[in-house]
């Protein structure tokens, strides 16, 4: 591999693409969290429901 043929763009564009891959992971993990964190609280709310009847 001859790095003297790479341009100075690789500098910039691949740490560019991994932190836009980083930024779009975090806000998908983070939605999928919080839904299942709701999910979560429904599930104990009908079981405390039920229980009580």
């Amino acid at each position: 591999m001859d790095f003297g043929q790479m341009s100075a763009a690789h500098f910039i564009f691949i740490p560019a693409v991994l932190l836009v891959g980083l930024v779009i992971g975090w806000v998908l993990g983070g939605r999928a969290a919080q839904d299942a964190y709701a999910a979560e609280l429904r599930r104990r709310e009908e079981r405390a429901k039920r229980d009580k009847s």
